[in-house]
C-alpha cells in the first residue's frame, strides 16, 4: 500500500470540479498521505505540455493522480502519459451521454460556471447583504433577509453565511446569541417578526470550547462549562420559538449550507401549502 501518493487537479476553467470530485475519493483513504496540486486553466496545447512536463519532473516514477476536467480531446492526450495516472472526470460521462442523447457535447471549459447578468446582480447583492448583516449588524434590516443564522458566538454563523451569499446568492444575516438574550429566554423582536427565515446553527459543547480556547485560551468564555450552559440556554431558545436546528459539528460548511438551504426550501413548501389552505 502506498503511505504517499502525489495528486494533480487539472482543469481548463477554475479547477473547483476536478478538486471537488478528487478530493471527494481521495478522503475515503485516510490511512494514505496525499500531496495536492491544483493546475487550471490549461486551454492550449502548451498549456497542456507544460502541465505535463512539470508533472513528471515533480513526481517522476510515483505514478501521480491526476483527476481532469479538461473537455478537449487533444489536450488529455498530451496529458495522458504512461507514468500517470488519469482519471478525466467529464469525458467519461460526456461521451456515454453523446450516444444516449445522439447530440455532440459543446466541450467547452467552465461554462456551467458562467453567469448571466440577472444571476451575478443577485450573487454580488446576497454578497453586499452578508457582509452589512454579519454578527447581528443592522438587525431593523432583517425583513430583506432570505434567511436568518442564528446561534451563540463561535457555532459557525458567519462562514456559513458568507458560503450561501457567494455560491447560492442567497441574503442572509447572521445573529449571535449574547448574553441578554440567553438570560431571558428570548429573541429581539426583529427575528421574532422573521421567524419563518430563522434557522438555528448549533454544535456540541466539545468543539465550541476548542474553538473558544484557540482564540481565547483560558478565559472564561472558552470554559467548557460556559459553552455547555450558553448551548443548553440556545437550545431551550430554539425550542421556546420552534426553530429548526441544524447540527454544525463534524461537517464542512459547504454541507451545513447546503442543510441550511434545504430547511430554507422546507419552510417556503410548508408556508405555501398553508397560503393554499387559506
Amino acid at each position: 500500500m502506498w503511505k504517499s501518493k502525489d495528486v494533480y487537479f487539472l482543469s481548463g476553467s477554475t479547477g473547483i470540479l476536478a478538486e471537488d470530485f478528487g478530493k471527494t475519493l481521495l478522503c475515503q483513504f485516510p490511512e494514505i498521505s496525499f500531496n495536492e496540486e491544483k493546475i487550471p486553466f490549461i486551454r492550449t496545447e502548451q498549456d497542456a505540455w507544460n502541465a505535463r512536463e512539470h508533472i513528471l519532473r515533480q513526481s517522476s516514477g510515483r505514478h501521480p493522480l491526476v483527476f481532469s476536467t479538461i473537455m478537449n480531446p487533444e489536450l488529455i492526450n498530451i496529458l495522458d502519459a504512461p507514468e500517470i495516472e488519469i482519471f478525466n472526470i467529464c469525458d467519461t460521462y460526456l461521451t456515454r451521454l453523446e450516444e444516449l442523447l445522439e447530440a455532440k457535447a459543446l466541450r467547452e471549459s467552465g461554462f456551467s460556471r458562467l453567469l448571466d447578468d440577472t444571476t451575478m446582480a443577485k450573487r454580488v447583492s446576497a454578497i453586499q447583504y452578508c457582509i452589512s448583516h454579519d454578527d447581528g449588524t443592522s438587525t431593523n434590516d432583517y425583513d430583506e433577509a432570505e434567511v436568518i443564522l442564528l446561534g451563540v458566538s463561535r457555532s459557525g454563523k458567519t462562514p456559513v453565511s458568507v458560503y450561501l451569499a457567494t455560491q447560492m446568492g442567497i441574503k442572509t444575516a447572521n445573529y449571535p446569541l449574547i448574553c441578554d438574550d440567553l438570560n431571558i429566554y428570548r429573541l429581539p423582536p426583529d427575528i421574532v417578526r422573521n421567524k419563518k427565515r430563522v434557522v438555528a446553527l448549533s454544535t456540541s459543547p466539545e468543539i465550541l470550547h476548542y474553538i473558544r480556547e484557540k482564540r481565547y485560551k483560558g478565559s472564561s468564555y472558552a470554559k467548557l462549562a460556559t459553552c455547555v450552559n450558553e448551548l443548553n440556554q440556545a437550545h431551550q431558545i430554539f425550542l421556546k420559538y420552534d426553530i429548526p436546528v441544524i447540527m454544525s459539528d463534524g461537517r464542512s460548511i459547504e454541507e451545513t449550507a447546503t442543510q441550511v438551504a434545504q430547511e430554507l426550501t422546507i419552510k417556503k413548501k410548508i408556508d405555501l401549502h398553508a397560503k393554499k389552505k387559506e
